[in-house]
């Protein structure tokens, strides 16, 4: 490069950098320390009982949600709004349902034309019936409520009386779901309500009363449908109302009466066992539209060639409101001011096309998150190791998303796991965050642990352990066998104190892993020799006990040679006493015989030779 000026700064910038990081890590390091050293605290009193506690308290929120608050339900309801948005392909309507919409256009139409603005007469509304009829539809709802009778317009409401006569079932107008407090009041039961039917048999008759508010005409208010629309706790319409139950009977809402009609034979209403429908709700493929006054007058008003009027043959059409002003809008997951006829529409086009998003129980969600919750909990209480739970972990969530997302674009299924999904991660995350402080306990991280003072402990002992191979099993069984060995082996060290274990030398699938994969080291400081014996003893003891505490756990059977080195490692300057540490573990990497880790350890009553290792 050179040692031009430029060189120069260079080098003097990387060295700043340098300085600058150590003292951040050094002052980042306290931090670090303040609150590890308590957990570690807190992990050598709780141990293990830390997950069975985390699962009883996970499980017991979860119950409680499920009674009250269902939180897990309202953050599944803003995912699902988002996953609308963000899937690839959407479905395509089947253009069977038509929304007629009673529009700025079409009002203003009119306006011009000397024959007045809002609101119609009743009269104009029979013709764009009339008009509909003539476009060779198969049924029409009319999501505007005809309560009262009209003082100005008594000839066109007549004219509408006969015209639900006539159509004898055709023509369907709207009742509305007055507030519960009413029913007291009111005078129809459930049994004679427009298209009632009984949810099971035996219904009892007269059922409950019921306030509604339905059209001024007999004939209307026999062919009249519910449009109410039930909004979750957030104010949004996600599901649509098909039914209402009052008592042992249900009064069909207007999407559900008007669906039977796009059949060629319509049949007897449906009887769907929810009454609430999710809509497939779209944002790039809306319901086609038909202006009001290009139906009335028979050629196009509003619409032109570039946005031609849809085919009414054959359809169902929705007459509504979507003029400005006239505050028929609904929230929607795609449109915060969506047309309340466009809402109805919608789930029309649900029955009719089959397009309606299929969920499952709500209660799913929760036994998914509690089961979740208690394998989590289990595979960290048994001890696995990290890195394959977390990539694991990862894997299965991944592939749950994918699963979710796949379902709701390709099959209308939404698999409402979301929420689900983000209440494991808390649960795993407070997993992971409680065995990364006991593992970095038991490796002897500083951040966890006080630092070692070789003053106070001068005497060291080193112990390698072994697992032999056995010739009897296959590869794979013997690579099980290991692997339990290693965890019933971390699980040990993890829950003690005074035990350090050196793990992960060397990388993880690196060609050197398998050569040093059978060999643990463990390391023990002390004051004096006499006492770090015994505390090798004993904890030697107690690690052959746990590997043999199940009879039939692969660990139980594993065959494990020690050698064990034991030397005073104080030094006048922390060189040399990092030069005595690193020859004391090689000592141990190379000791020889080995010893069977046995029942009594008889080896650790002879004291060390002069080269530092044991007898």
């Amino acid at each position: 490069m050179g040692n031009g000026p430029g060189h120069a700064v260079l080098a003097w910038l990387h060295t700043r950098m340098a300085t600058l990081g150590v003292r951040a890590m050094d002052a980042w390091t306290v931090v670090l320390r303040g609150y590890r050293r308590p957990l570690a605290w807190l992990t050598l009193r709780l141990r293990f009982a830390f997950f069975p506690l985390l699962a009883v308290a996970a499980i017991g929120w979860l119950a409680w949600d499920w009674t009250h608050e269902r939180s897990l339900d309202a953050a599944e309801d803003a995912i699902f709004d988002q996953v609308l948005r963000w899937r690839p392909v959407e479905p395509t309507p089947s253009g069977r349902v038509v929304v007629d919409e009673i529009d700025d256009c079409s009002i203003e139409y009119f306006r011009s034309v000397g024959e007045g603005g809002w609101p119609w007469s009743r009269a104009r509304h029979a013709d764009l019936i009339d008009g509909l009829d003539r476009a060779g539809v198969r049924g029409v709802g009319f999501d505007v409520l005809f309560a009262d009778r009209s003082a100005q317009d008594p000839q066109g409401d007549l004219l509408l009386e006969e015209m639900a006569k006539a159509g004898e079932g055709r023509f369907l107008f709207a009742a509305s779901r007055l507030h519960r407090d009413f029913d007291a009041r009111a005078s129809l039961t459930a049994d004679l309500a427009p298209a009632a039917y009984p949810r099971r048999r035996g219904a009892a008759t007269p059922g409950p009363t019921v306030a509604l508010m339905l059209p001024y005409g007999e004939a209307m208010a026999r062919h009249s449908a519910l449009v109410n629309v039930a909004r979750a706790e957030d104010g949004v319409v996600r599901d649509v109302l098909l039914y209402l139950e009052a008592g042992d009977w249900n009064i069909p809402a207007l999407p559900l009466r008007l669906a039977t009609l796009a059949d060629d034979s319509p049949a007897a209403i449906p009887r769907p066992k929810s009454p609430l429908l999710r809509v497939n709700w779209r944002t790039r493929s809306q319901l086609p539209y038909a202006s009001a006054a290009d139906i009335i007058e028979q050629r196009p008003i509003c619409h032109s060639e570039v946005h031609p009027m849809p085919s009414l043959t054959d359809a169902v059409a929705l007459v509504g409101y979507t003029a400005a002003g006239i505050n028929d809008v609904k929230p929607t997951p795609v449109n915060r001011a969506m047309p309340g006829v466009e809402v109805l529409a919608e789930a029309t086009e649900a029955l009719v096309a089959g397009s309606a998003i299929r969920m499952p129980p709500g209660w799913v969600k929760y036994v998914l998150a509690a089961l979740a919750t208690l394998l989590t909990t289990l595979v960290f209480w048994r001890g696995q190791p990290h890195k394959d739970v977390d990539s694991v972990f990862v894997a299965i969530n991944a592939l749950l998303l994918l699963l979710a997302f796949a379902g709701l674009t390709l099959f209308g299924f939404f698999l409402d796991i979301f929420a689900s999904v983000g209440f494991i991660s808390l649960c795993f995350g407070a997993c992971r965050l409680y065995s990364g402080v006991q593992r970095g306990r038991a490796d002897g991280n500083s951040d966890y642990t006080a630092e070692h003072d070789p003053a106070a402990e001068p005497w060291t002992a080193v112990v390698r352990l072994r697992l032999l191979p056995d010739a009897t099993l296959s590869a794979r069984t013997y690579k099980v066998r290991r692997r339990e060995y290693r965890r019933v082996l971390r699980r040990y060290v993890y829950a003690e104190d005074g035990i350090v274990m050196i793990d992960g030398v060397v990388e993880r699938k690196h060609v050197m892993t398998a050569m040093l994969d059978d060999i643990v080291v463990l390391l023990w400081n002390g004051s004096n020799e006499g006492a770090l014996r015994d505390r090798v003893r004993e904890d030697l003891d107690a690690l052959r006990a746990e590997l043999v505490r199940y009879p039939n756990a692969p660990a139980a059977k594993a065959q494990l040679a020690i050698s064990l080195v034991i030397a005073q490692t104080d030094g006048s300057s922390p060189e040399e006493r990092r030069l005595k540490l690193r020859d004391l573990l090689g000592q141990d990497f190379n000791q020889l015989p080995e010893r069977p880790l046995a029942a009594a350890i008889t080896f650790l009553d002879t004291g060390p030779e002069p080269n530092g290792e044991t007898a």
